[in-house]
């Protein structure tokens, strides 16, 4: 299923807010998200502060992420929306590289005209 333009937008925030992440990029991450952002992971709750130090943290152990957004499914009503997707990627570090999926979820708000995330959940899926 090809995303319509709208959908396509909120696909692009998710993997701003990705990309804000593997780079530690504070500026953009700020632009996707909005005031206030929190995510659960990991069975705990970080604000959009702690999540970047979290990052930054796992980076200077040796850790580095890829992260995909892959088969969304997203719902939009009016200036809100939420979308459930897996994100496939991998996760390096001294060891080697170890491909990983999460099952993630959205929430988003559009103001002035541009979608932010308000909320997201993270559940890493277990290996098998």
């Amino acid at each position: 299923m090809k995303a319509d333009p709208e959908q396509q937008q909120i696909i692009d925030t998710v993997t701003g807010l990705l990309t804000a992440l593997a780079n530690e990029d504070t500026a953009k991450f700020q632009s996707v998200t909005s005031p206030g952002f929190y995510i659960f992971d990991g069975g705990a709750r970080f604000d959009g502060d702690r999540v970047l130090g979290l990052i930054k943290t796992l980076h200077a152990g040796g850790k580095r992420f890829e992260w995909k957004v892959t088969d969304p499914d997203i719902h939009i009503e009016g200036d809100t929306a939420w979308i459930a997707y897996v994100n496939k990627g991998n996760i390096t570090d001294t060891s080697g590289t170890s491909p990983q999926n999460w099952l993630e979820s959205g929430f988003l708000k559009k103001r002035d005209g541009k979608w932010e995330i308000v909320f997201m959940h993270s559940t890493r899926v277990p290996k098998q």
